[in-house]
C-alpha cells in the first residue's frame, strides 16, 4: 500500500510525539524535589523481570514436542544462557552466546 505525503507526515508526527510525551512525562509529573511514590518505586523494581519472563515465554510458545528435534535447540541455547550467567554474572555476554549459538543449532545442526 502506499501512502500519501500527508499521511507519513502525519504518521511520524503523532510517532515523536508519543516518544517525546512518554520521555519527558516523568520528568514533569515528578520534580527532583520531590519523593517519588511507593508503587513506582515498586513497579521500576518488578516490571524488568516480569518483562523477561513475558519474553522467555512469548518465544518459547511455538515449541513442539512432537517435531522430531523436540525442541533440543531451545533447551540446549537456555540452559547455555543459565550456565554462561550463574558463571560470569554478565548478562550481555549470556543473551549474545545464547542467541548465537540457538542460530547455530538451527542452521547447522538441527537442520
Amino acid at each position: 500500500m502506499n501512502y500519501s505525503s500527508l499521511q507519513l507526515i502525519i504518521f511520524f508526527g503523532l510517532v515523536v510525539f508519543g516518544t517525546v510525551i512518554t520521555r519527558t512525562l516523568p520528568f514533569l509529573l515528578i520534580p527532583d524535589r520531590k519523593e517519588i511514590p511507593k508503587f513506582l518505586k515498586y513497579l521500576a523494581n518488578v516490571l524488568p523481570f516480569t518483562m523477561i519472563g513475558m519474553l522467555v515465554i512469548y518465544c518459547l510458545k511455538n515449541i513442539s514436542f512432537t517435531d522430531t528435534n523436540h525442541a533440543l535447540p531451545e533447551i540446549i541455547s537456555i540452559a547455555a544462557i543459565i550456565l554462561l550467567h550463574l558463571w560470569k554474572s554478565n548478562t550481555l555476554l549470556s543473551i549474545g552466546v545464547g542467541t548465537l549459538l540457538y542460530m547455530f543449532l538451527v542452521q547447522y545442526v538441527f537442520v
